[in-house]
């Protein structure tokens, strides 16, 4: 049998019991903070303005203070959603290592052998 087993997980930042940031999400505010654009962002990203536009206004909405400004030449990101940023980044990354121990002790390449 050549099959192959591997643990995966999604990460989300929740608030209010809510999804609140994802890697679209997150990949949205890398493209706004690269091009300064919402539009641009959208593009990069191959979603309409609107959705675009639709995220960023339920993402500032939702934490109550905004993590995308409108800036004397575009869009820029505050303070907040670079914090959140780093943080959801981290937060992966630690769920990854997770999935990765996870796959190697369900295949056997992490188990020692005192471990049952």
């Amino acid at each position: 049998m050549n099959k192959t087993l591997r643990a995966q997980g999604r990460f989300w930042l929740t608030l209010d019991k809510r999804n609140f940031l994802g890697r679209g999400r997150i990949e949205l505010l890398q493209h706004i903070h690269d091009t300064g654009s919402i539009a641009q962002a959208a593009r990069a990203m191959r979603m309409s303005y609107k959705a675009a536009w639709d995220a960023v206004d339920a993402m500032n909405s939702a934490w109550g203070s905004a993590l995308v400004e409108k800036g004397p030449a575009g869009s820029v990101l505050t303070a907040d959603a670079h914090r959140l940023m780093r943080a959801y980044r981290e937060g992966e990354a630690r769920l990854q290592a997770l999935m990765d121990e996870l796959t190697d002790t369900l295949t056997g390449r992490g188990a020692g052998p005192d471990e049952p």
